[in-house]
């Protein structure tokens, strides 16, 4: 099934992503966020942890950044036409028992980073808004129906079909 009703998993399977990233990276001051669907509780989610690394460019350089995950198996794959967020992925022949057994997306964003404000806003929107948190739960599972489990025309869709909702929320704020 393409998306799952909510899952209490989803906030350990981050916690756990999250010690490793933390232990990982340090001494550098970042912090680590859970975005996305899976963040918020009583959502159906695709069952993918969206994680943000978030560090400031003041004080942290991106490139120790990078270093340290591709330490840890990670490998830098740019932008993705997404400006301000950069995409990490892991390596095929990397075996690490949280990070390969745990489906997540890894990004890592400047504290000032567009992208990152939209994760948070429309994640702690959802969080504390009933009903809109309802009405993105049906706009999913009607794109969903209509993506027939095609994980790639699930992202198409939503893409087009849920942009506009997304917008909204995220002008209220920004």
């Amino acid at each position: 099934m393409l998306l799952q009703p909510y899952n209490t998993e989803w906030a350990t399977h981050f916690n756990a992503i999250k010690t490793v990233l933390d232990n990982a990276l340090q001494p550098l001051p970042i912090i680590v966020e859970h975005v996305g669907s899976t963040a918020i509780p009583l959502l159906a989610a695709k069952p993918i942890i969206d994680i943000d690394i978030v560090f400031n460019e003041a004080t942290v350089n991106f490139s120790n950044i990078k270093s340290k995950l591709v330490s840890i198996g990670y490998y830098h794959n740019g932008n993705q036409g997404i400006v301000d967020r950069e995409v990490f992925k892991r390596k095929l022949l990397a075996h690490h028992p949280i990070l390969d057994t745990i489906s997540h997306h890894l990004y890592v964003c400047s504290s000032n980073s567009n992208e990152l404000q939209k994760h948070l806003t429309f994640r702690d929107h959802l969080r504390n808004n009933e009903a809109d948190r309802t009405a993105y739960q049906a706009l999913k599972l009607t794109i969903s129906e209509a993506a027939k489990q095609d994980r790639k025309l699930y992202a198409s869709l939503k893409e087009t079909q849920a942009t506009a909702f997304i917008t909204k929320i995220i002008s209220q704020y920004l």
